[in-house]
């Protein structure tokens, strides 16, 4: 077994009881990530950076001064500020960005000691399911069951890509609407997008503001709840940020669920939903029961009305959170012509620098937004959202514990398949997962089992808001009894 291939907590033992170091772990992973550029997961590498790092973190270790991530290499979202880091956001409109500044969140993870290896692919502001709006190509889903190359998932496909081919221990992701669970799903790897509030916003380019959500994308649930820990914590900062204290997550998985109760919600058994992910579905219930679970019907009536109201909601929050990409302090700016004026170069410079998806959704948003249809589609959606939320709350308030539902409405499909498709098609991807964000909900994918191609499919538990350690819980048993363990050949 090489270094890379390790869990957090596998390397967190092994680093304690000097069995490796935090460089030897690195330079492991630097060695994996330098043989696989066809992957096309990685935009930034910081491979300086991160033997300093590494090295920094050995002497901690060394003198007993060292939290659970010290010595953990890890990858990064190109979505967060790391400072003197290029920082793209997937676009060509930020080419050439350093930040003179530290997300949050990056910034707790090297206070706890974690190490960088540098910057993953995304789609562009975090817009896409595919991966295949990344200025930089999309990457590439490292498992492979015949001659086509897979979406890993969007946004977070380079974070996924890269976690699941072991060319990091974990990585960062963001959760809009489904940006870290869809593309863990397509990797069979696990991904938790936490409660609304409970990682700061700040130093994360921002796509919709009040559903954006930073959370860790692992190898197993202990290693989520590990890295989740760290990410966590009030910040001054982040007006959205909850001063709520970070329980250990880690000691919440007991592995022990009898007399829970597991929601299962009927109008997530969509009409035409394929046979594997009906049969993955029940096969959960199947496990939870067996688990000791009781597993209970519900409700959540509202569903239907979620996906046209995040797309609402989402390209609306993004059309004004984009307006401060213009050409004049810093990214991208458009070359004038003679007699072009400060219109001209707003124009062209985000004609040039935002790719057309993007430009879709800020159209959609300043659409949703203007005087003659901001209540005929904004404040519907908002109260559709408002319906929504209250459809959870009365759900947790009947007594149930957490709700198990499908991930992703099929397994990774081929790059490509939905270029020339309708952008809906698309949009789709996120019908399991948009509702956790309009509501603010916590929410893990977990994978479970694969399709008949060998392809992963994963389920999503969903928990009530701040309860993340219970969550985790849930979600260890449902991994230990599906047994998963299936790794994709090394192609690359």
């Amino acid at each position: 077994m090489t270094l890379n291939t390790l869990k957090i907590s596998e390397a967190r033992d092994a680093l304690r009881k000097g069995e490796t170091t935090s460089v030897e772990l690195t330079e492991s992973c630097l060695k994996a990530i330098e043989g696989a550029d066809a992957l096309n997961a990685w935009c930034a590498k910081t491979p300086e950076m991160a033997l300093d790092m590494a090295k920094a973190a050995d002497a901690r270790i060394k003198a007993g001064d060292a939290p659970a991530m010290c010595g953990i290499p890890l990858g990064i979202k190109d979505l967060f500020a790391v400072k003197g880091v290029p920082t793209q956001a997937g676009s060509n409109i930020l080419k050439g960005f350093k930040p003179e500044y530290e997300s949050t969140v990056t910034q707790n993870l090297w206070d706890a000691g974690a190490v960088m290896l540098g910057k993953l692919s995304m789609d562009e502001f975090a817009m896409g399911s595919s991966n295949e709006t990344a200025c930089y190509g999309p990457a590439i889903n490292p498992w492979k069951v015949d001659d086509k190359a897979r979406t890993p998932g969007g946004s977070s496909g380079g974070s996924a890509a890269a976690v699941a081919a072991d060319l990091c221990l974990a990585a960062t992701g963001t959760d809009t609407g489904g940006s870290i669970r869809q593309p863990a799903a397509f990797t069979g790897i696990t991904g938790i997008k936490p409660t609304y509030g409970r990682c700061s916003r700040w130093g994360v380019v921002a796509y919709a503001s009040s559903l954006d959500q930073a959370g860790p994308m692992t190898k197993d649930v202990r290693d989520a709840a590990i890295m989740l820990q760290a990410m966590c914590s009030h910040d001054p900062k982040d007006s959205t940020s909850t001063e709520i204290a970070v329980p250990d997550f880690e000691a919440a998985l007991t592995g022990d669920i009898r007399g829970k109760k597991i929601g299962i919600p009927k109008e997530y058994r969509l009409d035409g939903m394929p046979e594997e992910i009906a049969a993955l579905w029940d096969n959960g219930m199947a496990m939870m029961r067996d688990a000791g679970a009781e597993i209970v019907d519900i409700s959540l009536p509202h569903t239907k009305y979620a996906l046209p109201a995040y797309y609402v909601i989402a390209p609306a929050e993004a059309s004004s959170n984009l307006a401060r990409y213009d050409g004049v302090r810093y990214g991208h700016r458009a070359t004038l012509g003679k007699g072009d004026g400060i219109d001209d170069m707003y124009a062209k410079t985000r004609a040039e620098g935002f790719g057309p998806e993007v430009q879709r959704r800020i159209m959609i948003g300043t659409y949703v937004l203007s005087a003659g249809f901001y209540d005929a589609y904004y404040n519907r959606a908002r109260k559709v959202r408002a319906l929504i939320k209250r459809d959870f709350e009365q759900a947790f308030a009947a007594g149930i514990d957490a709700i198990l539902a499908p991930a992703t409405p099929s397994s990774a499909f081929a790059l490509g398949e939905m270029k020339d498709a309708d952008p809906v098609k698309m949009y789709l991807n996120d019908v399991f997962t948009v509702t956790l964000n309009l509501a603010g909900l916590p929410g893990v994918a977990v994978p479970v089992g694969l399709d008949k191609q060998g392809l992963p499919l994963g389920l999503q538990l969903i928990g009530r808001p701040w309860e993340e350690g219970e969550l985790l819980n849930h979600a260890l048993v449902l991994e230990r009894a599906a047994g998963f363990n299936a790794k994709p050949n090394q192609w690359w």
